[in-house]
């Protein structure tokens, strides 16, 4: 278990690591924890921005053991940057004692590597429940102390559909991405005592509609085989100033349940970040009228969600450099997403 600190930084460009300047002079190496970003990428398969800024983060992180997650997509008002997570010392008054009687803390970790045939269903699922439940376990907390799990978790390729031993969930790279995005966010409900493990099969068949995750928030990409997770938490034991308060919209125009959660935050609190997941509902509505975000040929559905949630949600937060990631199959109802909010009192 390791109390937390998050800075947010905005990049110029995906390869950008210059928010490394904006930590703390006491800040070690092995105290980088994280990289959450969102790069200016089309967030979806092809999408080598998220590669990019990996590649030119993850050798920062090897001294901690640390992980990257990469969200491609910026559409609209959306700002690229990142949120570095670093450990962070308890904060002690003179005597030696607590400040805080809580805080937040963190653990991450990963998956072992997928095979492609596993990419999508029951076994991806389980595996990663697997990881989350022992992360938990390792930072002494509790599964209702969990305030998200976020996951950057694998795709399938042309290449890797054909060189599989066994048959693929799809054959569709693209469909592909919902499909291990579900899968994780199952696994995540399971984890979080969600859903029960007779549930997963109906959870997968019924694409996330009969078993998910209010505290998911996972995207996929070809920058990796395995899932990188990361698991926010409040604990009695940490004491330091961060907290958070999470939920879910019920559809992409939810604004009363971010004006709940925000109303949250005491007064003179500062907002540090917050996490949206966002897809256009599968059922061609919203609150009964049509959208046409799923029958667009030009763009796919999940960068117009991303764009309409985006904004929505850069408005009532105030700044542009909000992390909204899009497709959120079994990460919420559909049509909707998870939400968590973080801020320092």
């Amino acid at each position: 278990m390791s109390g937390i600190a998050i800075h947010k930084v905005t990049t110029a460009h995906p390869g950008d690591v210059s928010a490394l300047k904006a930590l703390p002079e006491s800040t070690k190496p092995e105290d980088l924890l994280a990289v959450i970003g969102k790069t200016e990428g089309n967030g979806c398969v092809n999408d080598f921005t998220r590669m990019l800024s990996s590649t030119v983060w993850d050798p920062h992180l090897e001294a901690s053991g640390g992980i990257s997650v990469f969200s491609g997509g910026t559409e609209g008002v959306l700002s690229p940057h990142v949120s570095l997570v670093v450990k962070e010392d308890d904060y002690l008054n003179d005597d030696g004692s607590k400040m805080y009687n809580e805080g937040l803390v963190a653990k991450v970790g990963g998956t072992r590597d997928f095979e492609p045939w596993e990419m999508g269903t029951a076994i991806q699922a389980k595996v990663t429940a697997d990881t989350i439940k022992k992360l938990i376990a390792e930072m002494e907390v509790e599964a209702d102390d969990v305030h998200m799990v976020l996951v950057k978790c694998p795709l399938l390729t042309t290449a890797k559909v054909v060189a599989s031993a066994k048959e693929c969930v799809t054959t569709d790279t693209y469909k592909s991405m919902g499909y291990s995005r579900l899968a994780t966010a199952v696994g995540i409900a399971l984890a979080l005592g969600e859903v029960t493990e007779d549930g997963i099969d109906d959870a997968l068949d019924s694409y996330g509609q009969r078993g998910w995750s209010s505290r998911a928030s996972c995207s996929s990409g070809a920058e990796l085989e395995n899932c990188h997770i990361v698991v926010l938490a409040s604990s009695k034991k940490a004491s330091n100033p961060y907290r958070a308060v999470h939920g879910y919209m019920a559809d992409a125009i939810d604004l009363k349940v971010l004006l709940d959660l925000m109303s949250k935050i005491p007064h003179g609190a500062e907002r540090v970040q917050i996490f949206v997941k966002a897809e256009p509902s599968t059922d061609g509505v919203v609150r009964g009228k049509r959208h046409t975000m799923m029958t667009d040929s030009d763009i796919q559905g999940t960068r117009h969600a991303r764009a309409a949630v985006g904004g929505l949600v850069a408005g009532v937060w105030g700044e542009t450099d909000v992390y909204v990631s899009g497709g959120a199959e079994g990460q919420g109802p559909m049509g909707g997403g998870s939400v968590c909010v973080v801020y320092k009192v």
